[in-house]
């Protein structure tokens, strides 16, 4: 696989939700709050992640094991835009602690477990990173 057009717009948006997630989920800890932080840095993550969701309808992978080109890792783009609409629902019921674990767990899935498994030696995101630092 190469990094198309496509590819660089989902792995962008992926890796500034990797970069706008701890900001967001911070904005909202400790005894000092910061509200409007959390509300634009929240946005901004679940805008980036409807877009790295969506893109990633559109790139297939015929290499591993898959069904029409798609393979393990696309199930979580139903989980990811699911869990969107599971912690908006729970905010406007005002059920705050739904909100804030649904929107954890998927930080820490659908961008830091993920994220993982885009860096394996064997992906297009490991070949660049490894490579480029000479690892491969």
């Amino acid at each position: 696989m190469e990094l198309t057009p496509l590819i660089a717009v989902h792995a962008t948006a992926a890796i500034a939700a990797v970069a706008t997630g701890p900001v967001a989920l911070w904005a909202r800890r400790g005894a000092l709050q910061r509200p409007r932080l959390h509300r634009a840095f929240g946005y901004a993550w679940v805008t980036l992640m409807i877009i790295a969701a969506v893109s990633a309808l559109f790139i297939r992978d015929f290499r591993l094991p898959n069904i029409g080109g798609y393979t393990p890792i696309h199930l979580l783009i139903p989980v990811t835009l699911g869990s969107l609409v599971v912690a908006f629902v729970a905010l406007a019921r005002g059920q705050i602690a739904v909100h804030r674990s649904t929107m954890q767990s998927l930080y820490v899935w659908a961008c830091l477990v993920a994220g993982a498994f885009t860096l394996l030696p064997g992906r297009l995101m490991g070949r660049l990173v490894w490579g480029g630092l000479g690892l491969l």
